[in-house]
């Protein structure tokens, strides 16, 4: 499947107007909209209504959207030359949930490189699968496969503090490709630093994403690396980023957050 039927993401008889239902596949642990699915929906969304790949795409999350709802996505485009930039605004029962706005196209060119280099994580065939601190995964997390390459178990963190950085292999066997929304999908994995930096049960509710697509697609179910680093977390909020690599050390997209702050119960 692609990205709009992994997410249930429809189409309406307005091309501008999409819709999202809120279900159990889209939610967090927590049962609420999943900040990731929400992102992609909007680019999903400003893909098909610019009809050009996704460059760089941000997110500013606004309130909660909770099962039955339905997220309604209002996409307004302005068209350019090579590259054209959208804007989505998200509502459930009339209160507005996300902002998404965006770039989209591309500028052939023969000048390029890339002058990062890849982390050298074990395979993820040797990575201990991620558990989680409520017990068995629901909601997006039950429909990927999560691998922990550099990262401690909940019951490891004793509250001695990390190096801030976490590595997470992921692959979605339900998407038959990984393009730029279902990158846009895991670019919500700061958060998950954030326990890992601060060496206790923790986590972040986002405050926004934003997400820079060096290319796509790729075929899946292939394994990505999320090379996660927090850079701090001041005033009750957590700052940080994260690239994503494919096996062979291609960067595919980094992705940047800030976070509240949760602490687990329990």
């Amino acid at each position: 499947m692609d990205i709009q039927q992994f997410l249930g993401l429809e189409e309406t008889g307005d091309p501008t107007h999409w819709r999202l239902p809120v279900t159990e596949g889209v939610c967090t642990p927590l049962g609420f909209l999943y900040g990731g699915a929400g992102l992609a929906a909007g680019v999903a969304a400003m893909e098909a209504v610019t009809a050009r790949p996704v460059l760089w795409a941000t997110a500013q999350f606004l309130s909660s959207a909770y099962p039955p709802a339905v997220l309604e996505l209002d996409v307004t485009p302005s068209e350019g030359a090579q590259i054209a930039q959208a804007r989505v605004v998200a509502t459930a029962d009339g209160a507005e949930v996300l902002l998404v706005a965006g770039a989209f196209g591309e500028r052939p060119m023969e000048a390029g490189g890339q002058w990062v280099s890849p982390p050298a994580p074990p395979p993820p065939e040797t990575c201990p699968t991620r558990r989680h601190w409520h017990g068995e995964p629901t909601g997006v997390a039950a429909r990927l496969d999560i691998r922990i390459a550099d990262g401690r178990r909940p019951d490891e963190l004793d509250g001695t503090p990390g190096t801030g950085t976490t590595r997470l292999w992921v692959r979605a066997p339900g998407l038959d490709v990984v393009d730029g929304a279902a990158l846009a999908l895991l670019a919500d994995y700061v958060p998950f630093g954030v326990g890992q930096a601060l060496g206790q049960r923790a986590g972040g509710t986002s405050l926004d994403t934003t997400l820079r697509v060096v290319r796509a697609p790729r075929r899946s179910p292939e394994w990505l690396l999320l090379d996660v680093h927090v850079a701090a977390v001041e005033r009750g909020v957590a700052h940080g980023h994260l690239d994503m690599w494919t096996e062979d050390g291609t960067l595919l997209a980094t992705a940047a957050q800030s976070a509240v702050v949760r602490f687990w119960r329990g």
